[in-house]
């Protein structure tokens, strides 16, 4: 079960005060215990930022099965895999849609949380370009998201079967209720968040193993097409939000390196 943002708020607001009452404490491990907790903070006020502007997207319906609709025949026009074809394959098959169902609803927020305590604790120096670019990215989705998309178990007509009820595993529930927004599927922040993950454990970790993180994004875009929760295109304008951060964060830290240079080291 995710945070609701205004727990998630509640316990980044203890933590700057335990920060700031720790802060006075003489210990050598002081300095590392204040700068943990204001991070996860930080993060959890993001976080509680993320849950809130989803809530208010919720009641943005208007227009989102035409623009389902839309979609799929855009789709269609530039010949894409059939997101239909995939869930027909694999629907039946109890223990992989299960499996899949699971990984759709309870992988991304765990998998972002373990690549930010390790950045933080072991590349301290890559974290905070990591934790900005994830952070921009959120911010470019939901922006996006005001405008309702239908994710294709909504589209029953054209086939498509809700793999979460069926098994008896939707994060959503019944009727429009449930813990997130049903009608943002467009970008798809499971993907976004996964391909986070995956670049960052590629090209910051020297393991020889490293590679097999990339299974992570691999096997969100298989769930989240194979649960009919979100379009391929979801998952495209996803990665294309998170080039843009990417690339924004680069050029700002470009930008304040040239106006704020090193000073060289008296000899």
């Amino acid at each position: 079960m995710l945070l609701s943002w205004q727990t998630a708020f509640k316990m980044a607001a203890v933590l700057i005060a335990i920060a700031l009452s720790v802060s006075r404490v003489r210990h050598r491990w002081t300095p590392t215990f204040v700068a943990t907790a204001k991070e996860l903070s930080l993060v959890l006020g993001l976080y509680a930022l993320w849950q809130y502007a989803h809530d208010l997207a919720v009641n943005k319906t208007a227009g989102a099965m035409e623009h389902a609709m839309w979609l799929w025949n855009l789709e269609r026009s530039m010949h894409l895999p059939s997101e239909l074809s995939v869930q027909r394959a694999l629907i039946d098959h109890k223990l992989v849609m299960q499996f899949l169902n699971v990984y759709y609803g309870g992988m991304h927020v765990p998998a972002v949380g373990i690549l930010l305590i390790w950045l933080f604790f072991r590349h301290r120096e890559r974290y905070s370009r990591v934790r900005t670019s994830l952070a921009l990215m959120i911010a470019g989705c939901l922006t996006i998201q005001m405008i309702p998309m239908a994710p294709p178990r909504f589209l029953t007509d054209l086939g498509f079967v809700d793999a979460g009820l069926r098994y008896g595993l939707s994060v959503y529930g019944r009727g429009g209720s449930g813990m997130s927004n049903q009608l943002a599927a467009m970008p798809s922040q499971h993907v976004g968040w996964a391909l986070v993950v995956g670049f960052a454990a590629v090209t910051i970790s020297t393991s020889k193993w490293r590679w097999l993180v990339l299974l992570h994004p691999v096997l969100t875009i298989l769930a989240v097409t194979a649960t009919a929760n979100h379009w391929w295109l979801d998952g495209v304008v996803a990665g294309v939000v998170l080039a843009v951060a990417y690339g924004a964060q680069r050029g700002v830290a470009a930008i304040q390196a040239r106006l704020h240079p090193p000073v060289p080291a008296l000899q």
